[in-house]
This record gives C-alpha cells, structure tokens and sequence, in this order.
C-alpha cells in the first residue's frame, strides 16, 4: 500500500501564487475598472513591480514561461520602448508618486537586454517611481548569456538581489533539456555580481526532468551549495507540452515516474537541510540569516507571482506583457502576445486582458490558502470572524480535513489546521480544501510533487 505522501503527492493541484488562481480570471475584464483600481490605491503605502522581459537569447526545452527567442536585437529595442511608455501609463494612473519597496525584473531573461536599456528602464522607474532605501531590486539571469558588461552595469544600478536558473548539473539531463551549463559557468557569473556588489544570490533546481536521478539532482545540491547562494528554489518540473510547445522535444518515456520525482523532491531537501538550509513552505530554502528566512520564523512570510517573499506590499503592479498584478480589490494580467500589449501601449491604453475582482469568500479563502502555503497552520473560525464571516464558513471541507488527519498529513482541532512535516510538502494538496474555484474547473494542473 502506497504512502500517504505518494498518494497525494500525485494529485493534480494549483501553485497557488494567487487566489483564484490566473485560469479563472475573466477575459471580459474592462482596463477601466483597473484604472480606478490605481487610483484608488493608498498614496503613502508602498507598492511592488515586476516588469517582465519575454525574451531569451536560447530555448531551453523544458522552460513553460511566455517567452520569444531573440535571434535579433530589434524586437527587443522596440519592446524596451514600449516598456518605458507603459511604465508612464501606469504611473499617470496612480494618485501621486507612490513609493516601491520590492522592484522584480522576471522573463524570460531581463538580462538579455542591452546594459544602455536596462540603465535606461531604471531610469524612468526611478523618474516615476521613488524607491524606498531599502527596497528590494532583483532581476533574473541566465549564466550561459550574462555578459561581463551587464555583470558591472547591473552592481552599478544598485541591484541586491540576482536569481539563476540553475536546474541541474548532470551533463545528461543539461542535453535532455536544451541547457548546457557546467557548474564553472554559475560559479563564475554570482562571483562576477558578488564583486560588482550584489551582495544576495538565489538559484533555482527542477527535480523531475528527463534522465533525472535522486542521486545526480543530490550532486547538484552539493555543487551549489559550494558556491553559497543566500536561496535555493526547489521547483517540480511541470510538463505541459500541451501550453508550452517546445517541451515536445522531451521525450514523455524519459520522465521519472511520481514516485521517483518524490524521492528525488525529498533527497534534495534533505541534503539542503543537512547543509544548513531552512525550508521555506513547499519548495524554498535559504540560510539563516537571509531575509526570507527570518520572515518565516517571524509569522511575515507572504507569496505572490514570484513564489514566497516578504515583501508585505498589498499592491502589486505587472509591467510588460504577460505580466500579472494584484491590488487590493484584485488581479489584472497584461496581454500576454507581445504584439497586442505592444498596440495596446502604444495607443495610450493599459494592456489588461483579462482580470477578476475579489467577491464573496474570495479574501477568505485567499488568506487561508496563503497561510497554510507560508506558515503550515491556520486557526479557520479565527480567520472567519475577523472577515466577517461566521465560525462554521469552511464546512464543506471538515470531511477532507479529517481524511488528511488520518492520513497524518496534519492535525484538526477545534477549527486549528496544523500541518505535519510530512504534510508541509504537500501544502498546496491542503490548500485546494479551501478552493471554491478548483471544485467545477475543468484546468489542468501539474501534480503536487
């Protein structure tokens, strides 16, 4: 008979970087309502960007983002131009120059641009929107492309904070995905940016990719580790060759099964932790003194587009296309086709495509899902009444609680939804209780491990 973690751990289930997640927001969504949205928005109260760069100078097979191959320049000039002219959209929406706490570059590869550009989009977002001293300022990189002189540029922009995609080390499975990179190629990229003053460096592994073993992906922890990055995101390869069409040159045969991606979910973890790693909800891990770690310890870890953060901003505003935003009364996402959010901006109109406005149990649910991702525990009836709901508002899902008590996955009492250590891997397989969205939808998810 299978264990409790297999069994779950083969469910399909959402990521929950947001509530609901981004299949169910509407296409019929009017780019006005998010115009009163931004205007609406607290003008002393810190928000977060993200500006999203859908462009890599090389396709990795297993990669599932909204991204284009930049054979040439020129579409990424002209995609810069537009990403200043929207930055100045969504700043002449907000009621006054509001300051910014967390500033994210994501893509694709942001560091594809040329230095001249970034130091340019830099620019403008220091022009519209004041960055607070210690504001967070994290891009993205690929360590196949990172040039010496975007290594200098990027220390000289007062960056804090750089992520590499990483994966994995095996020379098998770097030819099985399309992503050959030696562990000389990261090492000597974060020492670059250590020297050029970025002082925080994230890697991110993928367990269950083609050819992959628990013991290879362990060799790879402990090559990483050796360079000492501040974190390490551990993330569940997610094959949806259906989306995302160039994961069709993965062969399906070459995949671990369920249970062997478990094993290899569970080996890395440990090996992070016997170096000293502490885990952060479902698939982070930092050092101890990082900042995400201490605001695990202290109850303030929060999750968003990017994963876990501390980042405590309410509001959230997505640049570029594709890009997802969050505010108090809800989410938006750009147009996701470069062309369409490019027509969109350069009429004079925030590129929203489709969106969804919070309503009835919506905030509910959402903070319960995101207490039980970030913390492992919530007190449900507590979590009600302070809403305005009453005692007895999650009963539909008393049933599955106590299956997963049974099945030692956590602990229910009077309302208390405590997460075992077996359990918290599985976070996200709890959190769908309490998803009112999942129960008729017909999305395919990737499974839970």
């Amino acid at each position: 008979m299978p264990s409790a973690f297999e069994k779950y751990s083969k469910v399909n289930v959402p990521r929950y970087t947001s509530y609901p997640t981004a299949p169910h927001f509407s296409a019929h969504f009017p780019a006005a309502t998010y115009r009163e949205w931004l205007a609406a928005l607290d003008p002393i109260e810190p928000i977060s960007l993200y500006l999203h760069v859908p462009f890599c100078k090389q396709m990795c097979w297993y990669c599932g983002c909204n991204m284009k191959l930049a054979a040439r320049y020129s579409p990424v000039a002209t995609y810069v131009r537009h990403l200043l002219a929207e930055i100045d959209l969504i700043a002449d929406a907000l009621p006054a120059l509001m300051p910014v706490s967390h500033l994210h570059f994501g893509g694709g590869t942001p560091t594809v641009l040329e230095s001249d550009d970034l130091a340019a989009i830099m620019a403008r977002l220091s022009e519209r929107f004041p960055l607070l001293p210690d504001a967070e300022i994290a891009i993205e990189s690929d360590p196949r492309t990172l040039a010496d002189a975007m290594i200098q540029q990027i220390g000289l922009l007062g960056f804090n904070r750089a992520s590499f995609g990483v994966q994995e080390f095996d020379p098998n499975v770097q030819a099985a995905i399309n992503r050959i990179q030696p562990p000389e190629m990261v090492e000597r990229a974060t020492s670059g940016l250590r020297a050029a003053g970025v002082p925080n460096i994230n890697f991110d592994l993928i367990y269950g990719l083609p050819h992959q073993t628990a013991a290879a992906l362990c060799r790879t922890v402990e090559q990483c580790v050796a360079i000492k990055p501040d974190r390490i995101a551990l993330f569940g390869y997610a094959h949806v060759p259906w989306v995302a069409k160039n994961q069709r040159m993965i062969d399906d045969g070459s995949l671990p099964t369920a249970s062997e991606r478990a094993a290899q979910a569970r080996a890395a973890a440990a090996t992070l932790a016997a170096h000293g790693y502490i885990r952060i909800g479902i698939d982070h891990f930092a050092l101890p003194d990082d900042g995400l770690a201490i605001a695990a310890a202290e109850g303030r870890l929060h999750r968003n587009f990017q994963g876990y953060t501390s980042d405590a901003a309410r509001t959230l505003i997505g640049i570029g296309a594709t890009a997802i935003g969050q505010t108090p009364q809800g989410y938006v996402q750009n147009a996701s086709e470069t062309g369409a959010w490019s027509r969109a901006v350069a009429a004079g109109k925030l590129p929203v495509a489709r969106g969804h406005a919070l309503r009835g149990q919506d905030q509910l649910r959402g903070h319960v899902i995101e207490r039980i991702m970030c913390d492992g525990s919530v007190d449900l009836p507590a979590t009600g009444r302070a809403l305005g709901f009453a005692d007895d508002w999650y009963v539909e899902g008393i049933a599955e609680l106590l299956q997963m008590q049974n099945d030692r996955l956590l602990t229910y009492t009077d309302g208390k939804v405590l997460l075992s250590p077996e359990g918290i891997p599985l976070a996200r397989v709890v959190a769908a209780v309490f998803d009112s969205y999942l129960r008729d939808s017909c999305v395919r998810h990737s499974i839970a491990v």
